[in-house]
């Protein structure tokens, strides 16, 4: 809404700060038990060029995210996770993430992106996605997360990639926001390096947020689904419906810098 930048709270998973407040302040049914933890990510297929390896690619789309930092490979698992692997290719899709910025990094952690331009201003997003964090997938390193606001199924374009196996992010029960965890829907097979390289840049306080903002403010120049071309995303270029990210509430000191 007009007026009111000072007092956006967009879409993110907890803050460290904020989770280890919860830690230790909470009992243990708060805790985010790690009950996804041992399950691993769909296994890929043969890359021999046969009718079977093929399907096999088509069943597990990769996206490329070419950023100002590098190149990122994205393979989408939508057998465990077919809702927000569609929301994701549809904003893929309709270029919706190309000129936006990683906008959250934390190191140890996790980086994110997904809605804010160069100049730190949101976009306009679709409806938001039901969640689907119970889908066994865990949040490892590497894989690649739908964020949220406080509620579950309040999901829109944002997303964030696991630096460290985060599993207390994972699933434990639906008994409340807390433990519903958040989606994976995917893993980067290509350019970890690149993602380690984002995660390694200083962070300050910039436009909206207190802190955890990259310096250079790392850009997704544009982002495609891999074998369909990117002139595929150029005749819809906004999203088809209008609607705004979720705020929440505050998580603490760090709230206001996700």
């Amino acid at each position: 809404m007009p007026g009111l930048r000072i007092m956006y709270r967009p879409s993110f998973p907890p803050s460290l700060t904020a989770m280890n407040r919860r830690l230790t302040a909470l009992t243990l049914i708060l805790l985010l038990v790690p009950f996804a933890a041992s399950a691993g990510s769909p296994a890929t297929t043969s890359s021999a060029a046969t009718p079977a390896a093929a399907a096999a690619a088509a069943a597990q789309p990769e996206v490329l995210l070419q950023t100002s930092q590098g190149d990122i490979t994205l393979q989408l698992y939508p057998g465990k996770a077919p809702k927000s692997v569609a929301n994701f290719l549809q904003y893929v899709r309709n270029g919706f993430y190309d000129g936006t910025t990683f906008h959250r990094v934390i190191k140890g952690y996790l980086i994110q992106g997904g809605l804010y331009t160069s100049q730190l201003k949101p976009k306009r997003t679709r409806t938001p996605v039901q969640a689907e964090a119970d889908n066994g997938l865990s949040n490892l390193r590497g894989t690649i997360a739908v964020a949220r606001g406080a509620a579950p199924n309040s999901g829109t374009s944002q997303f964030f990639i696991n630096l460290v196996d985060n599993r207390r992010l994972d699933y434990s029960s639906d008994q409340s926001g807390l433990t519903w965890g958040y989606t994976v829907f995917g893993k980067v097979v290509k350019g970890m390096d690149v993602v380690d390289k984002i995660a390694g840049l200083p962070t300050h306080a910039q436009g909206p947020f207190a802190a955890d903002v990259p310096e250079p403010l790392v850009v997704i120049k544009s982002a495609h689904v891999i074998g369909e071309g990117a002139a595929a995303s150029g005749s819809a270029k906004a999203p088809a419906a209008a609607h705004t990210t979720s705020t929440t509430p505050a998580h603490g000191k760090a709230a206001s810098s996700k």
